[in-house]
């Protein structure tokens, strides 16, 4: 009871939840199935009806559910995929009632005390939740009682609603299993005659309290409402957002940057209390005619610190076009990403700030995902011994390992004329005469057969480094399985 108004809970089950989801983005008839691997086995994770209807359940194996039945379609499961749809479910069910809790994986709690009149009533409300949900594709079952244990047992295994105050009339015929409880309890209970919570509730509490503790008892009270329940609804996500309402229009690019600053400081507050850094920056400025001006950064790195985002607003600052002046500035962080808190020592360096500075003020002019870094990649083939990344979404790994000597330039293969195993003692390569005078070699290179790739599709290569008389050092090799012979790159 709250202030005389009877409690109400309701509980949404949503049993096919990632198949669902997955059936959403690619409609199909038939029976579905998502699987996961579990053990060195792919076994079924989430079935459709149609599937159901076929005699599959879950976690079964893959291969036997294809052997019975063969028309079987399947993707594979992204639980986390589902932990973010129920998340967005969760924020729309807020749309009945500001208390919106998750209960397990596959399921919401509402308190909606004082709620169901805005409705039409409490039968009106769950009708349209139904009704919402269908038409969203997504399968649900609905449970309305005074506690949340009461909600939980009739969602999971009656469907309906209980009438105020009446919770055990509804919940008497449920079996045990809707309590809450373990298997291992359920199914003690089951032997000793317990098989309803009517049951249970008539038996004998010391006993049963005795040989399966508290927790037994702890439940049929919280669905009877004999002991209290809390439902906990998520908080909300911060809001990385600030603004500032001017007395007097400015248009100054001094007073903007000043005006920026005194909202840098408080948005970077807000960020460290998170532990996240902003890594892009939206500063709307509104005019006096209601007209805005939008300056947008982006950063190389999350960043919290005011002193080094201040500077790097200058140039997007200096584009704006104040109008009559500006009345109102605001500031919000909208992507962020996690930045904890990390303990500084004596040898701390600046340079990787003033690198990533650097990077974000060239990127303000030719966009950050022009400003690329080379990695190393994990091949022993040539072409494949580096990755051309984004600068900003990504850190150097170093160091370069080479077991033997590599080319500062590599090109496609240019072919030249030359016989036998052997360099060539004289070539023409660009139009230009070489005469070899020292050869080192050869180093056998092997094709990766796992991946696809035409250029080494002919087989091994015998690659030399050759020392022309000219003073160039090329980089050549042999195909033995084609006899032909190829310049490939040069080094320094």
């Amino acid at each position: 009871m709250f202030d005389g108004i009877q409690r109400r809970v309701v509980s949404m089950w949503f049993p096919r939840l990632p198949s669902d989801r997955v059936l959403r983005m690619y409609p199909g008839d038939g029976p579905f199935a998502l699987t996961l691997k579990d053990s060195n086995a792919n076994r079924l994770y989430c079935l459709n009806i149609e599937a159901e209807k076929q005699g599959l359940h879950r976690g079964m194996s893959y291969s036997d559910a294809r052997a019975y039945c063969p028309a079987l379609q399947s993707r594979p499961a992204d639980p986390a995929a589902d932990r973010r749809q129920l998340r967005v479910l969760r924020r729309w069910a807020t749309r009945y009632c500001p208390w919106v809790g998750l209960e397990g994986a596959d399921g919401l709690v509402l308190d909606i005390t004082g709620a169901a009149h805005l409705f039409g009533g409490e039968a009106a409300m769950l009708a349209d939740m139904r009704q919402r949900l269908a038409r969203a594709g997504l399968s649900v079952r609905l449970g309305l009682g005074d506690t949340r244990g009461a909600a939980w047992a009739l969602a999971r295994h009656g469907e309906g609603a209980a009438e105020p105050g009446q919770p055990l009339a509804a919940l008497g015929a449920l079996p045990v299993a809707a309590l809450r409880l373990e298997d291992a309890t359920v199914t003690a209970l089951q032997r000793l005659g317990l098989r309803t919570i009517a049951e249970l509730a008539g038996a004998a509490r010391a006993p049963l309290a005795r040989r399966f503790g508290p927790a037994l008892m702890m439940r049929l009270d919280q669905a009877l409402g004999h002991l209290g329940e809390e439902i906990s609804p998520l908080a909300e996500p911060p809001h990385y957002g600030v603004r500032l309402t001017l007395p007097d229009p400015i248009g100054l690019y001094d007073d903007v940057m000043a005006g920026t600053s005194r909202l840098l400081d408080q948005l970077c507050a807000r960020l460290k209390a998170q532990e996240t850094g902003a890594r892009m920056l939206c500063l709307t400025l509104r005019r006096v005619d209601q007209d805005s001006q939008t300056v947008e950064l982006r950063l190389a790195r999350p960043l919290r610190d005011p002193h080094r985002i201040l500077p790097l607003f200058d140039r997007g600052v200096k584009e704006i076009e104040a109008g009559f002046g500006i009345d109102q500035m605001r500031l919000e962080a909208t992507q962020v990403e996690p930045l904890p808190v990390r303990q500084l020592s004596h040898v701390s360096s600046g340079q990787k700030g003033q690198l990533d500075d650097l990077i974000t003020r060239i990127g303000t002019r030719i966009g950050l995902e022009n400003i690329r870094r080379f990695l190393p990649a994990d091949s022993h083939i040539p072409e494949r011994s580096f990755l051309v990344v984004p600068a900003a979404y990504s850190d150097p790994e170093g160091p370069w390992v080479a077991l033997r000597p590599r080319p500062l330039r590599l090109f496609p293969p240019e072919p030249i004329a030359g016989s036998g195993a052997r360099p060539p003692g004289r070539f023409r390569w660009r139009r230009m005469s070489f005469s070899t005078a020292r050869a080192t070699g050869p180093e056998r290179i092997a094709p990766e057969w796992w991946l696809e790739d035409d250029n080494w599709r002919s087989g091994v290569r015998d690659y030399w480094q050759i020392e022309t008389r000219q003073g160039r050092r090329l980089w050549l090799y042999y195909t033995p399985q084609a006899p032909g012979w190829f310049v490939q790159g040069e080094f320094a």
